[in-house]
């Protein structure tokens, strides 16, 4: 039950998350760093989490979390770390969401579980069968057939060069991500050593905690904080609508990152990945639905490969 609520998670935020943040560039949304910050932001939510699991409820599990447990630098360098890494890895999203078709960006994500296998292979001791093999073969073609389609695929506002940039850093932030979640599992496994969901939380907390700190800095040393008002007041579905896209953006980000860590804590982040592969014809569809995407036959051919 707990896994099969995690993969709820993954399939529903990642979605929402997607249409959301495509939603905001639609409607006159302009800062990078505004739409990075949300993909982060939203932590707070894990606090009555974090409440819930003590570990004080259940006397073996805190017997198991006090026993090894790694110092506080070592903690430190591994939440700074991969709190940095992820702070850069959502920008390089943020840029190929922005300039890329909402379902070209969800197929090239498939990318992501190419990465993840390589990464988990060296990093988690993950075995290549076959199947694992092929797959990876198959999800390759997919979202390289993205590169080749023609100019009638691009809107007025993006460019050829504003395309192959979207791609690179898509497929960047892709890798990014991958060994992120690589990492997580092996500091899972090798480091903090957590025997209860208490760990999984603070650890989102902690990374997300990080990451939203270093994209304010950005956001302040850019100097993007200033045009917030003036971005909120062209918003094209006004302030309200403004926030509260912002918002739900942030909720179902952690949403999604609540089931991603989960499913590594309780299964492997291939696994998480997998599950993340699974939902990638959600948001091509529900692109062409809300947004009146086209899915030409190069898209269809990519997602059925990646399927």
């Amino acid at each position: 039950m707990q896994i099969a609520l995690f993969v709820a998670f993954v399939l529903s935020g990642e979605s929402s998350a997607t249409m959301l943040a495509r939603l905001y560039f639609n409607k006159r949304g302009n800062s990078k760093w505004m739409a990075t910050l949300v993909q982060t932001t939203g932590f707070p939510l894990m606090f009555p989490l974090i409440l819930f699991y003590l570990p004080s409820k259940t006397p073996s599990t805190a017997q198991q979390e006090i026993t090894r447990k790694p110092s506080w630098i070592i903690l430190w360098m591994i939440y700074m770390f991969l709190g940095v890494f992820l702070a850069a890895d959502c920008m390089l999203y943020t840029y190929g969401l922005n300039f890329l078709p909402v379902s070209t960006y969800s197929l090239i994500c498939v990318s992501e579980l190419v990465f993840n296998a390589f990464f988990s292979y060296f990093l988690n001791g993950q075995k290549f069968t076959p199947l694992i093999a092929n797959s990876l073969v198959l999800l390759s073609f997919s979202s390289s057939l993205l590169v080749f389609q023609s100019d009638s695929e691009q809107t007025a506002k993006t460019s050829r060069s504003k395309y192959i940039i979207g791609f690179i850093c898509t497929v960047g932030a892709s890798a990014g991500h991958a060994l992120i979640l690589s990492t997580t599992q092996l500091a899972f496994e090798k480091i903090l050593k957590s025997q209860s969901y208490k760990g999984v939380f603070d650890f989102i907390v902690y990374q997300n905690l990080i990451a939203s700190a270093a994209i304010v800095v950005g956001l302040f040393a850019s100097g993007e904080w200033m045009a917030i008002s003036g971005e909120m007041e062209t918003y094209e579905s006004g302030k309200v609508s403004y926030i509260m896209t912002l918002v739900w953006t942030a909720i179902s980000w952690q949403v999604f990152t609540i089931g991603c860590i989960g499913l590594i804590f309780d299964v492997s982040s291939l696994f998480s990945d997998v599950i993340g592969t699974l939902g990638i014809p959600i948001t091509p569809v529900l692109a062409v639905v809300f947004f009146h995407e086209k899915m030409n036959g190069v898209k269809v051919i990519a997602m059925l490969l990646a399927i």
